[in-house]
C-alpha cells in the first residue's frame, strides 16, 4: 500500500506492546472521550490508587469515583458509563477470554455493553491482545477520508469496515497509528498540505487545491 509506506518514510514503523489487560483498556478508552491523554491518564490513576480492584470501582460511591475522575473532564458522565460496564462483566469482572475467542464473537459482546461502540471495541482487541482491528477515531476518519481510503462522509461503522478489508493484518496497528500521527501534525482540520507528503496521491487535496 502506498499510503502506508510514504506514512513509514515520514514516522517510522510503530510496534505494537499489547498489556494483555482488556478491562484497563475498556475504562481507558472510556475515559480518553472528550480529553487528551495526559488528563484521562490522571484521572486512570487517581481511580486505580483509591479503588484497586474492578470490584471496588463497580461498587464505590458514584460521589467518590466521580471525585477521582474529575481531572479527566466529563466525570458526571464517565463515572455511571464505567460502573454500569462493570457491572455488566459478572460479580468478578473478567474479559480475559476474549484474547481467544471467535473476532465477531468478541465484538459483538463488546458492542452490547453499554456505551462501547465499534472503536472502542477495536481499541480493547488490538491494544490487549494485537488482534488485528483498527480504530477509527476521528483522526483516522479525517485522514482516511481525505485519502480515499473510504467514500467522503462515510460513517465510522463503514470506514471501519474498509480499513479492515484493505488492510493486512499485519499492518493494522502501523496504519493506525501513523494515520493519527498525520492528523495531529499535517493533515488537521484545516490541513497543512504544503507540508503534506502525501498530497500528490491525495483525492482531497486535488479536488480542493488553488489551481
Amino acid at each position: 500500500m502506498a499510503i502506508r509506506d510514504r506514512l513509514r518514510e515520514m514516522y517510522g514503523i510503530p510496534v505494537n506492546e499489547p498489556h494483555g489487560h482488556p478491562i484497563a483498556e475498556l475504562v481507558r478508552t472510556i475515559l480518553s472521550q472528550n480529553t487528551n491523554d495526559r488528563n484521562r491518564d490522571v484521572a486512570y490513576g487517581r481511580m486505580r490508587e483509591r479503588f484497586p480492584t474492578w470490584e471496588e470501582v463497580r461498587d464505590a460511591p458514584p460521589e467518590d469515583l466521580e471525585e477521582a475522575l474529575r481531572p479527566g473532564g466529563l466525570a458526571p458522565s464517565k463515572t455511571p458509563r464505567i460502573q454500569h460496564v462493570l457491572s455488566e462483566l459478572g460479580g468478578h469482572p473478567d474479559l480475559d477470554w476474549l484474547a481467544e475467542a471467535p473476532r465477531q464473537q468478541a465484538l459483538d459482546y463488546l458492542t452490547a455493553l453499554p456505551g462501547v461502540g465499534r472503536k472502542t471495541a477495536a481499541c480493547v482487541m488490538i491494544f490487549s491482545f494485537d488482534r488485528p482491528e483498527i480504530p477509527v477515531d476521528t483522526h483516522v476518519h479525517r485522514v482516511g477520508g481525505r485519502l480515499g481510503l473510504f467514500r467522503p462522509n462515510a460513517s465510522f461503522e463503514e470506514a471501519h469496515d474498509e480499513m479492515l478489508a484493505i488492510t493486512p493484518p499485519e499492518d493494522g496497528y502501523e496504519l493506525h497509528v501513523n494515520l493519527i500521527r498525520h492528523g495531529r501534525a499535517i493533515c488537521r482540520p484545516r490541513p497543512r498540505c504544503g507540508e503534506c507528503e502525501l498530497r500528490r496521491m491525495c483525492p482531497w487535496y486535488r479536488r480542493n487545491r488553488e489551481d
